[in-house]
């Protein structure tokens, strides 16, 4: 068979070769036109077109029509032209909507928008640029990657566009978001308070590439909080503008119609009374059109509501506080929950697991569903390893792989014909893993892994496959390396499909042979060991490892040229290689052009069983996470979490602390109830407060995302909102400015806590004075009292110890410490036990104790210790006067 000859002959290329003479002159540009195929049989115009011109010449793979080089050779220039495809209509149905001017879309913009003048400031008509932006390349001409070469989260690509009622609706918000990556539109309303809390811990979610309001927000003199709050929050985030119409419900509800997939049709009966959500739609979807260029084929996103009560909100400061995904110290760092926890083999599974860190579920029956997952993957281990090592590993980002399926190119390039040759060969890859895991799947017991196993049964996976294999070659592979895998793209499509892409096929082999035997030549010429070598950037060229004292007068002969040298490798070139690699791309251009006509005909034959691996896409994600979950706990002895009306932790530790620390952190109990809920916690400074207190928040998010647990045993009463007010030495600049700092934490917790909450706070009141601060602590407390809320509260102020006389529901811990007299027996210091116990502390005046062992002279010390005794007797002298007025 000619194809699966030039296919061997190609992938020898870099290592041995047979040097034939044969060459073939290199083929002009033509101007015809090339077919246009598109997803579904619709197609959109060229750029150029999209303002109402038409294109004389446009962009297509490889310059020219199917016969090419490859025609030329079989029928001597004879103009011989494969048929074309009909236009269609656009992707909404309605042609005026992808022609419409766009210069009726009038935006603002600007990369990092600090202020009302910069963000509003001269209206910039769509079609002319934007000035000040970041330019977007669209996504839709990205190949899919492997896992081992993608850093999932890494690079911003998602858009969203926020909406605000007015009047008296103001406050209610929708948004409306979408990722390049993932054809998934993700739509949210919900009534915020004037902090905007929820607006602002969403977005730090979805950490955004861009964001879209309507220009009415920043109206001059005119610009409104929650537009204010987000172009303060997000500063190096593209921030644009666009004009109220375009925020349109109506509008919204008729594209959702219209590019929803039919598996999730259900959202229609969700979002239609959901005004702003819709018009925030609206406005995302025509904005994604005409200045990312990404066009969706209709049916063909999946669209869903994430309302706010389905998950336990963590706003963006208890985040950073407990170092969910980013370390505080150094942002590349692993030391986090999420690089605890994370053993994911797919970027969809690493993303999934960041998003539920963040979000944390709140129903117990889904979490338990989760454990039981985690349970039988731990008591399995040929399941955990069947599934971890020998199929999840080897899925590709499936949820990139649908965003670039069901994108319509608006040009055909060579760049777009590659990326999707290069797709519909990860999709086969897909594809064909379905069956090994669906085996692995066959006999588990858990209600979980049962229902994917269903899934997996649906019969489009096999008629997709077999659509492919019929076009595509059995041993067309996903491979790594650039040459192995455009050898793949060569060859892909069977033999005998197009007589023209045949030849093109062994034209292109004899030139690679050419290659190969020009540099043997060259070796012999010269005596010296060169062999052929092919990256992307250069195409072939020499590779020599040789030392320079073995070179004619320390140099390579004249002829090679743009030479580089790492130690005694040589990499060059010479002119007549040059010239046939310029020779081997324009067959190369030939070859994608046609295998492209055929795979988008391909493509619109399978398009309408495609949707199935939305199914599939989730399935992956999910089990690569709770492999991932079972995986962290083969690594340590964690137990599975319980849920009742109780925070119970025997024997606790925290989780980043014993990765950074290679070995088992000091361990300690924990119990709240609601006749107990609210613990005040005491100790010296680096006695392990703040540390513990994390330790609990940390135990309480892993428990809800269904993770086991650092412990011996626990049980955890279901978290809606986890709010946390931790100190940290690096926020001290003055004393004003973190006193503002603390007193917008404690506001933001007072307003927005509730029953069900898990509140903590580590030293109130350290901005201020003492006497200031205990009565902020102390007036902070009794409020919080007021509630059901579980409440751990760590300070240095031990009046507010006492509180527990009045209020039953409070109990007083502290951290133990030990006193230890030096070798001279002249100085004691303190030994850190880091153990917890119940009472307050007796430990006192910490800070001249941490004096004692410094080089401060001792008649220092003795001055100060007399001064603080004075006025200690002060403080409490006042404070049983306030108790007495009560």
């Amino acid at each position: 068979m000619a194809g699966a000859g030039g296919r061997a002959a190609a992938s020898a290329a870099s290592e041995s070769y047979t040097g034939r003479g044969s060459s073939t002159p290199g083929v002009g540009g033509r101007t015809e036109h090339t077919p246009r195929y598109t997803l579904g049989l619709l197609q959109t115009p060229h750029s150029s077109e999209s303002t109402g011109g038409a294109s004389s010449g446009a962009a297509r793979p490889g310059g020219s029509s199917g016969e090419g080089l490859a025609a030329r050779r079989a029928a001597g220039n004879s103009a011989v032209k494969p048929s074309v495809s009909e236009r269609g209509e656009s992707y909404f149905g309605d042609k005026s909507s992808c022609v419409e001017n766009a210069n009726t879309l009038n935006l603002t913009s600007s990369s990092s928008v600090r202020g009302l003048n910069s963000a509003c400031i001269g209206k910039t008509p769509l079609s002319s640029g934007r000035s000040g932006c970041r330019s977007h390349t669209p996504l839709m001409g990205y190949s899919v990657t492997s896992s081992s070469a993608v850093s999932a989260h890494t690079v911003a690509s998602v858009i969203v566009a926020v909406v605000e009622g007015r009047g008296l609706a103001r406050g209610e918000v929708g948004m409306a978001s979408i990722d390049l990556k993932n054809p998934e539109m993700i739509l949210s309303q919900f009534a915020d308070n004037t902090t905007y809390a929820k607006v602002i811990t969403k977005l730090k979610i979805l950490t955004p590439l861009e964001i879209i309001m309507s220009n009415t927000a920043c109206d001059a003199g005119n610009t409104t909080n929650l537009f204010s709050l987000i172009t303060e929050h997000f500063k190096n985030v593209t921030f644009t503008t666009v004009q109220r119409k375009y925020f349109n419900e109506t509008k919204g509800l008729e594209y959702i119609e219209q590019l929803c997939a039919s598996e999730f049709s259900t959202i229609f009966m969700e979002v239609q009374s959901k005004y702003y959500c819709l018009a925030a739609a609206a406005a995302l979807l025509k904005y994604v059109e005409f200045i990312q260029n990404a066009v969706y084929a209709p049916k063909s996103l999946k669209v869903r509501f994430q309302g706010s009560e389905k998950t336990a909100m963590i706003d963006s400061s208890s985040a950073q506080n407990l170092e969910l995904v980013i370390n505080n110290r150094d942002s590349r760092n692993g030391h986090t929950l999420l690089g605890v926890l994370n053993y994911t083999k797919t970027p969809g599974g690493s993303r999934r697991l960041r998003s539920n860190i963040l979000e944390p579920l709140v129903d117990a029956e889904t979490i338990n569903t989760r454990l039981d997952c985690v349970q039988e993957l731990l008591q399995d281990e040929e399941l955990f390893f069947g599934l971890q090592g020998g199929i999840i590993s080897k899925f590709l980002d499936t949820e990139q792989l649908l965003s670039v399926l069901v994108q319509i190119p608006k040009q055909d390039t060579v760049k777009t014909a590659e990326s999707k040759i290069t797709n519909l060969i990860y999709l086969k890859h897909t594809l064909e893993l379905v069956e090994p895991l669906k085996a692995a799947l066959r006999s588990c017991n858990t209600q979980l892994l049962k229902a994917y196993y269903n899934s997996l049964e649906d019969t489009r996976f096999g008629i997709i496959l077999e659509k492919i294999t019929s076009v595509i070659n059995d041993d067309t592979r996903y491979t790594k390396g650039c040459l192995s895998m455009r050898t793949q793209k060569c060859y892909a499509v069977k033999p005998n499909i197009n007589e023209f892409l045949d030849i093109a096929r062994r034209t292109y082999t004899e030139i690679v042979d050419d290659i190969a035997g020009m540099i043997t030549q060259l070796a012999e010429k010269y005596s010296l060991p060169m062999k052929t070598s092919f990256s992307s950037a250069r195409g072939f060229f020499i590779q020599m490892n040789a030392d320079c004292s073995t070179l004619p007068n320390g140099q390579l002969p004249s002829e090679f040229t743009k030479i580089t040298k790492m130690k005694n490798t040589y990499s060059f070139t010479s002119a007549d290689l040059i010239k046939m690699n310029e020779r081997c791309q324009e067959s190369l251009r030939e070859i994608y052009h046609m295998t492209y006509l055929i795979v988008c005909k391909l493509l619109n034959e399978i398009y309408e069983h495609i949707h199935c691996l939305y199914k599939l896409s989730d399935i992956v994600s999910m089990l690569d996470m709770l492999l991932s979950f079972a995986h962290a706990c083969t690594l340590s002895d964690y137990v599975r979490p319980e849920f009742t009306d109780t925070l119970a932790i025997k024997q606790g530790w925290h989780p980043i602390l014993e990765k950074i620390a290679m070995e088992k952190p000091v361990s300690n109990n924990t119990y709240l109830t609601e006749g107990n809920n609210f613990v005040i916690i005491t100790g010296p400074n680096m006695s392990g407060k703040s540390t513990y207190l994390k330790q609990i928040a940390l135990c309480q998010i892993m428990a809800q995302i269904g993770s086991y647990v650092p412990a011996e045993y626990c049980s955890f009463r279901i978290a809606e909102q986890i709010f946390t007010r931790i100190g940290m030495d690096d926020d001290i600049e003055t004393n004003a400015s973190t006193f503002m700092k603390e007193m917008k934490e404690i506001t933001y917790i007072i307003q927005n806590a509730n029953d069900k909450s898990l509140i903590i706070i580590d030293e109130l009141g350290r901005g201020t004075s003492a006497e200031e601060g205990i009565g902020i602590c102390y007036a902070a407390c009794e409020y919080l009292l007021n509630l059901k809320a579980f409440t751990l509260f760590a300070t240095h102020f031990l009046e507010l110890c006492h509180i527990d006389a009045l209020y039953p529901n409070v109990e007083n811990y502290h951290f133990e410490v030990q006193h230890v007299r030096s070798s001279a027996g002249n100085k004691e210091k303190i030994a850190y036990t880091y153990t917890l116990s119940k009472g307050y502390t007796e430990e006192k005046n910490y800070g001249l104790k941490a004096a004692e062992v410094s080089s401060l002279p001792s008649s220092i010390i003795l001055d100060a210790k007399e001064i603080t005794s004075h006025i200690a007797q002060q403080i409490l002298n006042s404070t049983d006067r306030r108790a007495l007025l009560r």
